[in-house]
Formats: C-alpha cells, sequence, structure tokens
C-alpha cells in the first residue's frame, strides 16, 4: 500500500525535524518536503503535490490561512492538516471553514497527529480533537443545546467523534458497521442542528454532551 505523502511547512527547523520523526516513524506515512515559509510551502505544494500538507500557521511571507485559501481556490488535490500554538477561536473557525481537513494544537498527543494526518489523506474533514473543541466552543450561536436527547448509543458515537475517530475506528470500537456508524452521525446532526464533525464536537464539548 503506498505511503501517504506529506509536506511540512513549519518555520522552526526543530519543529520540523520532530514532525518528520514522528510522522515517519508511524511506517505508513513519508515526508516529501519541508518548506520554511508559506509562500515555499504554496510553491511545494504546486510542484510536489502532497497528499497532505501539516501547516503551521504563523508562517513568513503567507500566512497559513492564505495558503488554505489559495490552495482550495486552486481546485488542488492537497489536504491541509494545520498543527500549530496559534488557538485563536475565530480564527480556527475561519480557517476550517476556508476548507482545512482539520486543526490540532502542537501539544496533542503523537498517535493524535498521525492518525489526524491519515484521515486528512482519506479526505475527511473536522479533525478537530477535543483541545480544539473546547477553545472555541462559544464561536457556535443560537439555542442551548444541552437539552438534546440522544441515546446511549448515540452519546457513545459523539464521544468517539469528539476524540476525532474516524468511522473505521468508531465500528470497530462499538462492534456496529460503518452504515451503523453513518445513521448515527446523521442522527446526530439532526438533532444537534450541525452539518459536520467539528460543530458536532464543539456542541458536544460545550454543552457535555459526553
Amino acid at each position: 500500500m503506498p505511503k501517504i505523502r506529506v509536506l511540512i511547512a513549519d518555520d522552526h527547523p526543530i519543529v520540523r525535524q520532530g514532525i518528520r520523526k514522528l510522522l515517519e516513524g508511524s511506517g505508513e506515512i513519508t515526508v516529501i518536503g519541508e518548506a520554511k515559509t508559506g509562500l515555499e510551502a504554496l510553491q511545494m505544494i504546486e510542484k510536489l503535490q502532497p497528499d497532505v500538507v501539516v501547516l503551521d500557521m504563523e508562517m513568513p511571507e503567507l500566512s497559513g490561512a492564505d495558503v488554505v485559501k489559495k490552495v482550495v481556490e486552486g481546485k488542488l488535490s492537497t489536504r491541509i492538516l494545520g498543527l500549530s500554538s496559534y488557538d485563536d477561536t475565530g480564527f480556527i473557525s475561519e480557517l476550517l471553514s476556508f476548507g482545512a481537513s482539520g486543526y490540532l494544537l502542537k501539544d496533542e498527543a503523537p498517535d493524535q497527529i498521525i492518525e489526524a494526518v491519515k484521515g486528512a489523506a482519506r479526505g475527511e474533514k473536522g479533525w478537530v480533537s477535543r483541545k480544539v473543541a473546547a477553545r472555541f466552543a462559544d464561536i457556535l450561536q443560537g439555542e442551548n443545546k444541552s437539552e438534546v436527547k440522544l441515546s446511549t448509543r448515540e452519546i457513545d458515537v459523539l464521544r468517539l467523534v469528539v476524540d476525532a475517530k474516524t468511522n473505521g475506528e468508531i465500528a470497530i470500537a462499538l462492534a456496529i458497521s460503518e452504515k451503523t456508524v453513518e445513521k448515527h452521525l446523521d442522527a446526530l446532526y439532526r438533532k444537534l442542528g450541525v452539518t459536520s464533525r467539528v460543530e458536532a464536537a464543539v456542541l458536544a464539548v460545550r454543552n457535555n454532551l459526553t
């Protein structure tokens, strides 16, 4: 099975080295390049067409958000996973709305970062951890969803969504089929009044639904 081709974009050499070691240590990912500025990252994305870019947000020459917008506008197939220490709530929400596959903080557990890269490579979106969800839980406006009645199984699924598990991983953890997971997710979205895993995770954290 081909390895996931990843570009690392961060202006700190030590950080790039650490992320490279972590990702390549998984055995399923190969790092095909490193960029130290946003402009260099964009140029390398266009040239190398990696499967996933692990992108810092505070980059010289071109910000991480600008890189995301240009990749999406250019209809490039590369998925972008934000990995940064920058945790401004409005910024994270905006970045995800631009089309980023997810956003993690640099102090995430190593296996969480690896799973997020693998999920992004599969085309999954909404890769936010509980830490990120907690930081911008208040961005969603509207009625309080704390009165929503969820079944025990729906709560089980929602808890795993908050932990950034894929549909396949949720299916294995709960000993159900992926089709059943999808049905539970559809029901959750409908009950919570949301349209994505990100929003579901945010509401779960904000209202202690799990």
